[in-house]
């Protein structure tokens, strides 16, 4: 479970980590496998079907559904750096994980987490483009500019990450190597950590402005807009009909930040280790298969799009 050098000067070095995911019996630990491993095949299945129905179908060819495909790239990123790892975990109740190899995992953690913020928060533009000036629309959201917002997502997820693993990587670990948690996060991180951890709280907090606030301020104003723009439409159908347009995206949105702000910002005075293990299942492993699944069953365009290939085949 342990394994550590010793250099010269008698600080013990971490070589691996030890990840205990859920502890309990052999038959609850199979049952997890079961569920996780179904879970994930069925959002690879989702999220890929959404990207070859985009990549394939013309009338899928605008920059609403191109945002929704690199919205599943991102979730597919996500659960295959957790799940694989963790069905491991499940079936050796616990398993160890290489130093580096835990930090890989919290690098493309942090990659899908920072561009699915910043792709919610383009989306949301489009949205608020699409409702409240309708008549530019295709003017604005060219190719060339919705490229280069999704360059931007990725570029900046990317960059933001690399600078929190570094921010990471400054941590001393004085030979506690067991991590109680389903993945390699930043938390278990400061908690297994033996050096002041007052800078990097300082570091990350000071990233999460672009990453975290930004996108957020962009949603809330762009949804503040769309609301005022809809209530403004005379006939109840055209509001609905606005709203319709808009109300998959308001409920990933709502999933995405509401289990994150439950994870990493309510207290986590009086909550378990396996609490938290559980509510960061809700944004790492089930958001990802709720996602293709709400854009699929409440969008007519996808659902023909599927139903064509389906009818070619």
């Amino acid at each position: 479970m342990s394994e550590y050098v010793r250099p010269k000067n008698n600080l013990t070095v971490i070589t691996e980590f030890f990840l205990l995911g859920f502890q309990g019996s052999q038959l609850l630990r199979n049952l997890l496998f079961l569920l996780f491993l179904i879970v994930y095949n069925l959002t690879l299945c989702g999220n890929l079907l959404i990207i070859t129905l985009v990549s394939t179908s013309k009338i899928l060819h605008t920059p609403m559904y191109f945002f929704i495909s690199q919205l599943s790239i991102s979730d597919i990123l996500l659960t295959t750096d957790i799940v694989p790892n963790l069905l491991h975990i499940l079936l050796n109740n616990g398993a160890a994980i290489t130093f580096v190899g835990c930090f890989i995992q919290f690098n493309f953690f942090g990659v899908s987490e920072a561009s699915e913020c910043l792709l919610l928060s383009v989306m949301s533009y489009d949205r608020y483009v699409a409702i409240c000036n309708p008549l530019r629309y295709t003017s604005i959201m060219t190719n060339g500019f919705c490229g280069k917002l999704i360059a931007m997502c990725w570029l900046l997820g990317f960059f933001f990450s690399f600078i929190a693993t570094i921010t990471a990587l400054q941590l001393y670990f004085c030979g506690h190597n067991v991590i109680d948690h389903l993945f390699c996060d930043l938390v278990p991180f400061l908690k297994l950590s033996c050096s002041d951890t007052f800078i990097i709280h300082l570091e990350i907090n000071i990233m999460g402005a672009p990453t975290v606030l930004i996108p957020t301020t962009i949603i809330v104003v762009s949804y503040t807009s769309i609301v005022r723009a809809v209530l403004r439409i005379p006939s109840s159908t055209g509001r609905q009909k606005a709203f319709s347009t808009c109300s998959s995206h308001l409920i990933v949105v709502s999933i995405f930040y509401g289990s994150m702000f439950i994870v990493y910002v309510l207290p986590k005075k009086g909550q378990t280790s396996t609490m938290s293990k559980i509510l960061s299942l809700l944004y790492t492993v089930f958001t990802p298969l709720i996602n293709p699944i709400i854009y699929s069953l409440r969008n007519k365009d996808i659902k023909k799009a599927a139903q064509e290939i389906i009818h070619k085949h």
